[in-house]
């Protein structure tokens, strides 16, 4: 996936976030892959496998 390719995405931010601005941002859509970004510097997105992005947030409801 391109960079180019997130330019017309809708971001979501967490439900988390508090007012520090410490949190990320994701972007649906997507097959297969979950882009996820920085937002309080939303440039450059990572892309996980949804699978695994699946995985990380039912471990973090499970422990957190």
């Amino acid at each position: 996936m391109k960079q180019s390719d997130l330019n017309a995405v809708i971001w979501q931010r967490s439900s988390y976030s508090s007012g520090n601005g410490q949190c990320v941002e994701v972007a649906q859509g997507f097959t297969g892959v979950v882009p996820v970004r920085d937002s309080k510097h939303p440039g450059p997105a990572i892309t996980v496998r949804a699978g695994a992005w699946d995985a990380f947030i039912a471990h973090l409801k499970a422990h957190g």
